[in-house]
Parts: structure tokens; C-alpha cells; sequence
């Protein structure tokens, strides 16, 4: 998997690319372990392919940690992928745009 960071000041902009699965979800643990001062996340998936079980935990730590100092969207949400979210109710739970 691939993981691009871009920040402007609070909001930071996290694109991924490929499979965020067991292999992968330790690898954006570790890209967003220091969110000090950031009160904006957007999650870009327009490359994003594959959404495993891992990949779901690590992104629901993300929106509990966000709801907590900011806010958190994810955006650009293949069809494969918003199946999944519908799936596990986490469409209840993310800002989806």
C-alpha cells in the first residue's frame, strides 16, 4: 500500500493507495500515530482497491481519535468499498463525502 501525506496547517490529507488489509493496516497505524495539532483528517481512498477486516479496525481508531480533537472524512469511496462500509454500518459512523 501506498500512503501520501499532504497538511496545511490543522487539516491533514491522508491519500491511499492499493489494499489496506492485515499486512497493511500496521503501516497506517504507524502514519498516524502523532496527529498532535491536527483537528481536520480527510481520508482520500480514490485509490484504494481492498478493505479488509484490519483495514476497518484501523480506520474506526482513526474516527474514535478524530472525534476527540477535530473532525474526520472520508472521501472518494469506490463502489467495492462503500459495500463495505454499508455492510458493517460504518456508513452510520464516518463522514463520508
Amino acid at each position: 500500500m501506498t500512503i501520501v501525506k499532504k497538511q496545511e496547517g490543522a487539516a491533514l490529507t491522508i491519500y491511499l493507495e492499493g489494499r489496506l488489509d492485515t499486512s497493511t493496516a500496521p503501516q497506517l497505524d504507524a502514519e498516524v500515530e502523532n496527529l498532535d495539532g491536527v483537528t481536520k483528517l480527510v481520508l482520500d481512498m480514490k485509490k484504494l482497491v481492498y478493505l479488509s477486516s484490519a483495514g476497518l479496525r484501523s480506520i474506526l481508531s482513526l474516527q474514535k481519535r478524530m472525534s476527540r480533537q477535530g473532525s474526520m472524512v472520508v472521501r472518494n469511496v469506490c463502489d467495492v468499498i462503500m459495500e463495505v462500509f454499508e455492510m458493517t454500518g460504518f456508513t452510520d459512523i464516518l463522514t463520508i463525502e
